[in-house]
């Protein structure tokens, strides 16, 4: 019998779960376990040995195509690290996440399975010292220096995970590779809603046969672009992933997967241990994967030009291949050089091309840079190797997290780099004597508390982005985003300026004062005051440290993925927005995932926020209280309070009214993002908490501890 949850009962719950992972390690590993350590310890020649001997030796229950398991490890690294998503940083390849479902059962990782199980001699015996996060792609990375090129490099770093991330997406569909028009804003192809990137539901990126399973080269180039956009790639890095990851290797379409795979590995009956998709095809392993067949070029283990020169200089025309699925064949078949049998070198094959593979040749700006790569082989070698670095990377964050003796000398853009401090930091003396200077300043302490906030949350922890190191606020796009009220923000910077180049200028040592540093040091201030108004002497923790980043260190384009279109912290509603999540809780619920809250920690800042009256445009919408500015806990005590009755006042149930019930009289107004906390049972529970006659004092010191956590969730040089 299957077990209901609450949200099969009751599907418009309110999703928390999401947030219970952060309350608490699932895994197995010790509290102080330090995996970035344990890692440097490795005999890291050794590990990379082990694993191309583990890939040039086929095993019988699963032998290599051409006697080389290279294209298959590199499938699966590509296929890991490919889950990547700009608009909200998760998936990816930190986590080890394809071993855990969904991403273990997708379609489109038919027979990874076996990858791994391929490298598990590896993993067993380096255990705790290599993830599987790290072993993944690292063996990606060998294959290919295996098979002839030069990589640009590899760090260390990931950290498995070991329970899925349900805060994850993946989109409204409720069968495997279905595409529904609900994938799409307005149900047009080429416009996915966020935070979606791949456009066909368990495919890594769009349909190799084209959009909807046609050969539509239009249709598919234009989804290529938006996919490849949302992983942060442009056209070149685009082409040259898919020219240099189709440089290697073949796809398995002998016949009808449909007819001949068994179940999923999270499907597939206990005595096969985690295997599945077996298959009653033949009796050689590996002939049915995703039911296109046939290899690009004629060396599918060698690094060399044979996939951009066979797509250029041949003709493609459509067919169904023996799988029946759409694939396409040269014109002239008996002009194009053919690739050995993969599993009886006597044997040969013509090489196909997918629909995905023709319409990079039939779109002008992917044609162009073919191309270029044709006529500059040395530019396609060194564009695919930035490009797969940068796609096994991308989620790791910023170079600190980066270990290994391989790890470049050179730091991308794309890396959000910050300038070295090339002076002494401030001490506890410094530290009281700006805090004082910030207070007697002519700043708010609502202009304080949400200048700190805007410049930390804008971290990420599912690939480490954003936060307030870098002092970007001040930079593009930060500045100029609508929920930073960017015209006081211009007055609150120039004000935090002024005190930054007062100080600095005036020492004669070597002390100085980032503007990111002061930016946390004025929010703390004004908590620790506010707490004192309300009778708790508090200090909230600071580490100085912070540098300040330049505007060409930063990314603006991709780091416009980091404005929140609603900030529940804030009380900001945002705008029209078309995106997967139905209403502004749960991109609040979404926002406080990422910075990695639990459920009372999620409550207490926001609670805390509104008595600050640290609200959008300072809106009164949520501020119950009579002492806007002090740490009380009367957002609870109102919220809870049964004299009142909350009444809709607009047709999307999004703002609200608190009015007396006995007089009628309006005593507050309040958002969704308020009432919420009262209407959830969950959130009511915590908020019984705080609201009660003896729970201000937890509430203060509960909001300090989760305030100073968030000030310091980018601070990886503290680690």
């Amino acid at each position: 019998m299957t077990r209901k949850r609450n949200h099969d009962w009751w599907p418009n719950l309110l999703d928390l779960e999401i947030l219970d992972q952060n309350a608490c390690d699932v895994g197995p590993m010790d509290e102080d376990f330090d995996y970035a350590e344990e890692f440097q310890e490795l005999d890291f020649e050794e590990v990379k040995s082990d694993i191309e001997e583990v890939m040039t030796t086929s095993q019988e229950w699963w032998p290599a195509d051409y006697g080389h398991y290279g294209p298959l490890f590199i499938r699966m690294a590509w296929h890991s690290a490919g889950t990547y998503r700009t608009s909200d940083g998760r998936a990816g390849a930190s986590g080890g996440l394809q071993r855990l479902p969904p991403e273990s059962s997708w379609p489109d990782n038919v027979n990874l399975d076996k990858a791994r199980r391929l490298l598990q001699p590896v993993k067993q015996k380096y255990g705790r010292k290599l993830s599987w996060g790290d072993l993944i792609v690292l063996a990606g990375n060998v294959a290919l220096e295996s098979m002839g090129f030069e990589t640009f490099g590899f760090a260390g770093g990931r950290e498995d995970e070991f329970a899925s991330n349900e805060a994850v997406k993946w989109g409204p569909e409720e069968e495997w590779e279905t595409t529904s028009p609900e994938r799409f804003q307005e149900g047009e192809v080429g416009n996915l809603k966020d935070p979606l990137a791949n456009t066909v539901m368990g495919l890594i990126y769009v349909n190799p046969e084209g959009p909807y399973g046609e050969p539509d080269l239009e249709g598919s180039a234009k989804n290529i672009r938006e996919e490849f956009e949302r992983m942060a790639m442009n056209d070149e890095e685009t082409v040259a992933l898919i020219a240099g990851g189709h440089t290697f290797g073949k796809v398995h379409g002998a016949d009808d997967p449909d007819e001949h795979l068994g179940p999923e590995p999270e499907a597939a009956p206990v005595e096969d241990q985690g295997l599945g998709w077996k298959h009653d095809f033949g009796d050689k392993a590996g002939m049915i994967t995703s039911g296109i067949e046939g290899p690009w070029n004629a060396t599918p283990t060698q690094w060399d030009m044979g996939y951009v020169d066979n797509l250029l200089d041949h003709e493609w025309e459509p067919h169904k291949g023996p799988g029946g699925a759409w694939q396409w064949r040269p014109e002239n078949e008996e002009e194009i050089e053919a690739a050995p049998g993969a599993q009886d070198s006597s044997e040969t094959q013509r090489p196909m091309m997918l629909t995905t593979d023709v319409a990079l040749k039939h779109d002008d700006d992917y044609r162009e840079v073919l191309k270029r790569f044709q006529e500059n082989p040395g530019k396609f070698q060194e564009a695919f190797a930035r490009a797969w670095y940068k796609l096994l990377h991308r989620d790791m964050g910023p170079p600190e997290r980066y270990v290994g003796p391989e790890v470049p000398d050179e730091t991308m853009v794309w890396q959000d780099p910050l300038p070295d401090a090339d002076y002494d930091l401030i001490g506890d003396k410094e530290v009281d004597g700006l805090k004082s200077e910030l207070l007697d300043s002519d700043l708010s302490r609502s202009q304080l508390v949400k200048t700190a906030w805007a410049a930390a949350s804008t971290y990420r922890d599912s690939d480490k982005r954003g936060g307030a190191n870098g002092a970007r606020i001040r930079l593009e796009p930060q500045k100029s985003w609508e929920v930073n009220e960017p015209v006081e923000l211009v007055s609150v910077l120039e004000t935090y300026e002024e005190i930054q180049e007062n100080f600095n200028g005036s020492r004669d040592d070597d002390v100085r004062v980032s503007l990111a540093d002061l930016i946390v040091l004025g929010g703390n201030a004004a908590v620790e005051a506010a707490a004192a108004d309300a009778g708790y002497d508090v200090e909230v923790p600071f580490e100085p440290g912070r540098t300040d980043a330049t505007q060409e260190q930063t990314d603006v384009e991709s780091f416009e993925a980091l404005e929140p279109k609603v900030d529940g912290f804030r009380n900001y509603l945002g705008g029209e927005y078309d995106d997967l999540y139905d209403t502004p809780e749960e991109r609040m619920v979404d926002k406080a995932e990422l910075l990695n809250l639990s459920v009372s920690e999620m409550t207490v800042l926001v609670g805390g926020m509104r008595a600050l009256g640290a609200t959008y445009e300072d809106t009164d919408r949520g501020v119950f209280t009579d002492r806007p500015g002090t740490l009380t806990n009367d957002f609870f005590e109102t919220l809870l309070d049964m004299d009142y009755e909350w009444v809709s006042v607009d047709e999307d149930d999004e703002r609200f009214e608190l009015r007396d019930r006995d007089t009628g009289k309006v005593e507050w107004e309040a958002t969704r993002l308020d009432l919420v906390f009262g209407a959830n049972a969950r959130l009511r529970a915590t908020a019984d908490v705080y609201g009660a006659a003896d729970g201000e004092e937890k509430f203060v010191r509960d909001f300090v501890d989760a305030w100073g956590k968030v000030m310091h969730l980018d601070r990886f040089d503290l680690e």
